[in-house]
């Protein structure tokens, strides 16, 4: 059977034995489960992930509560030039830039953020970097920050986690990321996709997010169950995605992709303004993004690479990765080293016309 002929699905994987724990067995089957995911589509729904309701109530809430403010209000929290912190106003990124891809019209992602992460103080033992880890800008909104530090917590303790289950399933140490990522480069991105609600015609130029991968290790995402997201399947063309009820969104980033040897490739994404029935509706998402420490090298896994072999990427850091990244999609400069992910992108984009104005999914 050809990929064009089998059906899309984004596979289930059910993490609990890891995070409430197992026998060998179980372990062994969901990193199985796991390596199978990751070598087909890349894009995981996990269940079992262990975060409380409430902790995710309360990210609601904090998210609506800072999003909910006026224009000017979150203008005051807007991202310094280099700083991956605080907000991004609409249209100020094109993330298809981030991938080596000129996007027809620069710095048209219509979506707003607001960033935390990882700090040098949160790491007080060690000599970090205050501008490979910022300090974050908290707003002064009630509730804000416990709510949103809640989660991070939460997340960040999945994301650890999913290493652990990566490196059974790539045949390494269990812990074999642990030292890679005990100082890891974590950012955690609230978007708003920020059209208001309203019946309308889009003239097809408009991006909720362009096409991308992720820049790190693995992101964890909670998402809305409002049409948007798209990612690209086996077939070579954009199929919608949607969390399940009680599931996260996982997908892999780069820097996997490099350590894997492209047996597990970074997952081409982007969203796409959400209508249904001809009407915009609000869409909201939380990324994770687990990338890894500044200084780690990044360079093919020995189980990935087949004897007589030479690996596809020569070696990097993960903030080397990260600052090429970012300049792409923050300061319009076209990544031109992002290679195979670019050509990814232009074939999707070749194979499948994007569905700019999609009713009634």
């Amino acid at each position: 059977m050809s990929a064009q002929s089998i059906p899309f699905v984004v596979p289930v994987v059910d993490i609990s034995a890891y995070v409430r724990g197992g026998t060998d067995a179980e372990r062994a089957a969901t990193a199985g489960a796991m390596d199978r995911a990751c070598s087909s589509v890349g894009f995981i729904q996990i269940l079992g992930h262990g975060i409380p309701d409430p902790v995710i109530q309360g990210l609601k809430d904090g998210v609506d509560a800072f999003f909910g403010q006026p224009l000017e209000a979150k203008k005051e929290y807007r991202l310094p030039a280099g700083v991956n912190r605080g907000y991004a106003p609409p249209k100020s990124e094109s993330l298809s830039l981030s991938a080596g891809v000129e996007s027809a019209s620069r710095m048209n992602d219509f979506f707003e953020a607001f960033n935390i992460g990882s700090q040098a103080s949160d790491f007080p033992d060690l000599d970090l970097s205050e501008a490979e880890y910022p300090a974050n800008a908290w707003p002064a909104v009630d509730g804000f920050r416990p709510a949103i530090e809640a989660y991070y917590a939460e997340a960040a303790r999945v994301a650890r986690t999913l290493t652990r289950i990566f490196a059974d399933a790539l045949g390494m140490p269990t812990e074999h990321f642990a030292p890679l990522t005990d100082h890891s480069l974590d950012v955690m991105r609230m978007n708003n996709y920020a059209l208001p609600e309203s019946t309308v015609d889009l003239d097809g130029d408009l991006t909720g997010m362009g096409e991308h991968t992720d820049y790190g290790i693995v992101t964890v995402l909670w998402a809305d169950q409002v049409p948007g997201l798209q990612v690209v399947g086996p077939d070579g063309t954009w199929h919608d995605v949607a969390p399940i009820d009680g599931a996260l969104l996982v997908n892999l980033g780069d820097i996997m992709g490099r350590w894997t040897n492209d047996r597990w490739m970074s997952t081409l994404h982007r969203v796409k303004p959400p209508i249904i029935n001809g009407t915009i509706r609000r869409r909201r998402s939380v990324a994770f993004f687990h990338d890894g420490n500044a200084e780690a090298v990044v360079d093919a896994l020995p189980t990935c690479v087949p004897a007589g072999e030479e690996p596809h990427y020569a070696p990097m850091t993960v903030i080397e990765n990260i600052t090429a990244k970012l300049a792409g999609s923050r300061n319009g400069q076209l990544y031109a080293g992002a290679g195979s992910v670019a050509a990814r992108i232009l074939a999707a984009t070749d194979r499948a016309k994007p569905p700019a104005n999609r009713r009634g999914t």
